[in-house]
């Protein structure tokens, strides 16, 4: 059966390479996890952030040195803001009132008495609490789209988009374990929002799938890896110039934006990259194996009466 659409590329003749590639990637953030786990940062553990106004420009080494003077040479502060006026330091522990005023006072001392400070404690109790929370979150989200998917196609299309965006998922939380990158509140919304972007682009190849599936008349499973393929590519234009859209200004985030949302943008380009890969590599081709042997509806008659 000819689409019109030319191939360049057979997606789902070549779905074995796709499948063994992100198994070991799989594979390797599972070994990273249960060797190394995350690198939590001090909203899933106890500890204190402390943001510092200065009023002036700051470097890391003089941050460093006020950090020293009140006693603490174990933390590498960050330096950002506008004109790198603000530093921001984060304690794996819970900073006694005493010792934050402390480290307040070594930095007036070093840059005069405009220096202001927001602090945030995080409990063991409230980290236990947020990382709970933050499962749950992302089990409901999937559940919910799985639901979706369901009523909108069937349970075969809303199977194979939730085993792809949970690997999504998967893939920027493996590479983060893999990497030693810091995992804060930030992270967790970069992972919800990519389960977002991830289900769009699948949404629309499976409607494409679904049409095709429609109004085709498919003899064997030859014609229906064909109709996949070029549906994927009937669809490619339109989910590269939507992931592209968002790319951008991700990319944009993480070489132009400040220290805190640095890791917040790189999560989204993980997400945003892994969920265009699993729509084409990943979600279509295991459709196609899920569909099995049943064979397609016949061609539904469109009528040309007016």
């Amino acid at each position: 059966m000819n689409f019109n659409t030319k191939i360049r590329y057979d997606f789902v003749g070549n779905r074995n390479k796709f499948f063994l590639f992100s198994a070991l990637l799989t594979l390797a953030g599972i070994i990273s996890l249960l060797l190394f786990n995350l690198n939590f940062g001090v909203d899933f553990k106890a500890g204190t952030n402390m943001d510092i106004s200065v009023g002036k420009a700051a470097t890391q080494q003089d941050a460093k040195d006020a950090l020293a003077k009140a006693g603490i040479e174990d933390v590498t502060p960050t330096v950002g803001g506008t004109g790198n006026d603000r530093v921001s330091a984060r304690f794996d522990e819970v900073l006694t009132q005493a010792k934050i005023t402390e480290i307040q006072d070594a930095f007036k001392a070093k840059y005069g008495d405009q220096v202001s400070a927001e602090v945030n404690v995080v409990s063991p109790d409230m980290a236990q609490e947020l990382g709970i929370k933050t499962i749950w979150a992302i089990l409901i989200a999937s559940v919910a789209i799985m639901l979706y998917v369901m009523l909108r196609f069937e349970w075969r299309f809303a199977l194979a988009a939730n085993i792809a965006i949970l690997y999504d998922a998967f893939v920027v939380v493996a590479l983060f374990s893999i990497f030693r990158l810091e995992v804060d509140l930030p992270f967790i919304a970069a992972v919800l929002t990519t389960i977002g972007y991830s289900i769009n682009d699948k949404i629309v190849i499976f409607d494409r799938i679904r049409e095709n599936l429609r109004f085709g008349q498919f003899k064997n499973r030859e014609q229906l890896a064909e109709m996949v393929n070029a549906s994927i590519w009937q669809t490619m234009a339109r989910n590269i110039y939507t992931v592209l859209a968002v790319l951008i200004v991700a990319v944009c985030l993480f070489i132009f934006g400040s220290e805190s949302i640095k890791l917040f943008a790189l999560a989204k380009i993980i997400g945003l990259t892994s969920g265009a890969y699993s729509s084409i590599c990943i979600a279509s081709p295991l459709w196609l194996l899920l569909k099995g042997k049943q064979q397609p509806k016949k061609a539904a008659k469109v009528s040309t009466q007016p």
